[in-house]
């Protein structure tokens, strides 16, 4: 019997899952919620066998980040994410997250019956992963689209200060610019820059990661450096190669 917690906002749907799901002889749910910080406050008290999770869910958080959250405190406790919409932000979201084992991710459309989620939560619950073919392919199109198009990782604001680093402008000219009447607020929102563009951990300081920033905004393709300054550019076929600028 697997000790079941249910995390899915849309009550007649969570109610129909259960009933279904505990019909099967297989499933108890021991509870159920509709945000992921419920979920998270659940678990912290008694851990369930294995999660189903829709990624869209009331609260702050969604669904994969509340699988974060829970997985901090849990290391690789099982999850079945399913969902029905099709936003970039989730596929983006699922592959920051480091999951590698113990889930699977599917469409909502193509697996809502209760015989066809219980072998999904039986093979997450025993290490095993499956992503929904229709799902990877998103996934690995919002990777291409986000390394070939750095801009798209950085909110509204994010952008526009990218812009004027790229113009060689000092955080005092910037926050002029913009508006701003605390150019500390420019150097937070370098350091969001820096986070999204994978910066914040492989420069040596603020300086090496502005200039690296700046190459990044100029050239509009994200970079990578290796340990020994080396930087890389991913080509059509996705593969990270050195970078040759001539």
């Amino acid at each position: 019997m697997l000790n079941l917690l249910l995390v899915e906002d849309n009550e007649k749907l969570r109610a129909a899952l259960r009933t279904g799901l505990e019909q099967t002889g297989q499933v108890s749910v021991v509870a159920q919620t509709a945000t992921g910080e419920d979920a998270l406050a659940f678990c912290l008290t008694n851990a369930p066998a294995v999660i189903l999770m829709d990624v869209q869910l009331a609260g702050a958080w969604n669904g994969v980040e509340a699988a974060i959250a829970i997985r901090r405190e849990f290391p690789r406790l099982p999850v079945v994410f399913y969902s029905i919409q099709d936003d970039d932000r989730y596929y983006r979201d699922f592959r920051r997250s480091g999951i590698l084992s113990h889930y699977a991710y599917v469409r909502k459309s193509n697996y809502l019956l209760p015989q066809m989620i219980l072998p999904l939560l039986r093979d997450a619950a025993s290490g095993r992963s499956f992503i929904d073919p229709d799902i990877e392919a998103r996934v690995q199109a919002v990777r291409h689209k986000d390394e070939q198009a750095p801009m798209a990782l950085l909110e509204p604001n994010e952008q526009e200060v990218a812009r004027l680093l790229a113009q060689g402008m000092t955080n005092e000219q910037i926050a002029a610019r913009l508006g701003f009447r605390d150019k500390r607020t420019i150097s937070r929102v370098n350091g969001q820059i820096y986070t999204a563009w994978g910066l914040a951990d492989s420069a040596t300081d603020e300086k090496v990661a502005r200039t690296r920033a700046t190459l990044i905004a100029q050239t509009g393709r994200l970079l990578q450096w290796n340990a020994e300054g080396v930087v890389r550019v991913m080509n059509e076929r996705g593969e990270w190669v050195n970078w040759n600028t001539r």
